[in-house]
């Protein structure tokens, strides 16, 4: 079943898999081992799906400052869509799109929240994940699909992305919550394994992002993720963040799967308002 618009499991995919009009991205990536996630796909992988790379696809180069993972150059990526054969539309019905990782979803929400951000509403997670689909016994494939190309037309929600002088502007405003998405030990700026500089954004609230998920990287049913958002439901605004606007994804996903409005990302993150 479709657990949702934006989360789909296994014996979805797996009953409309051969579907025309139906994409499967492949985002597996390590960020200590940056060839990881390639490697995995080669080795093996939902069949059809392409890859998306986090570095080389889903981010630009970094720059001084921008964080670790600045969004993608826009044309590059609409390139990368359209060579997997997305489409938006324009006189068809747009792709489905299914995003799946083996990381709790902390790559394939970046890849869903890109999407959204440009209009695209045909995307949806794999609830589990790359394992969920070995562990269901589905068949896994090494072939490299070579896709029909795809006509993409943005339609980009730049309301939907907050600067950091928003971030200073708004953070202590009364109608303001400002999330912090990273681990509560990296929160507190007790350990920084990734950023030169520990700690957090001064006001900050913390929402681990892997809090969302169970011990098998599954989503935590509807009801759990209400009562996980329930303090924050009647904020006017919410602005997330983590490192460097990847993990922060996942809760910006959630919110959407709890029924609320999807924060504001700040893109840059921790390792953007650090380097200042």
């Amino acid at each position: 079943m479709a657990i949702s618009d934006n989360l789909v499991t296994p014996a979805w995919l797996w009953d409309h898999l051969h579907e025309p009009g139906l994409v499967v991205i492949d985002c597996r990536f390590a960020l200590a081992d940056p060839n990881q996630g390639r490697r995995q796909y080669e080795q093996g992988h939902v069949p059809g799906a392409v890859y998306f790379d986090l570095n080389q696809d889903l981010s630009s180069p970094v720059q001084a400052h921008g964080g670790r993972h600045p969004l993608p150059h826009w044309d590059n990526f609409i390139a990368k869509l359209e060579a997997a054969g997305v489409s938006s539309g324009n006189g068809t019905p747009p792709t489905r799109v299914i995003a799946y990782d083996n990381s709790r979803f902390a790559f394939a929400a970046r890849l869903w929240w890109l999407l959204k951000y440009l209009g695209h509403d045909g995307v949806a997670v794999l609830d589990g994940g790359f394992g969920a689909w070995q562990q269901a016994d589905y068949p896994v494939s090494s072939a490299i699909p070579q896709p029909q190309p795809g006509h993409f037309r943005p339609s980009p929600k730049a309301a939907w992305v907050v600067t950091r002088e928003e971030v200073q502007q708004r953070k202590d405003q009364a109608d303001v919550v400002l999330i912090d998405s990273r681990a509560p030990e990296r929160f507190r700026g007790e350990v920084e394994p990734i950023d030169p500089v520990a700690g957090s954004i001064p006001g900050a609230v913390n929402y681990f992002w892997q809090a969302v998920t169970d011990d098998r990287g599954r989503m935590r049913p509807a009801a759990e993720l209400v009562q996980h958002w329930s303090a924050v439901k009647d904020t006017a605004e919410v602005i997330v963040y983590c490192g460097s606007g990847v993990t922060a994804c996942v809760n910006l996903l959630t919110q959407t799967l709890a029924g609320q409005p999807m924060g504001k990302l700040y893109v840059g993150g921790w390792s953007d308002w650090c380097s200042y």
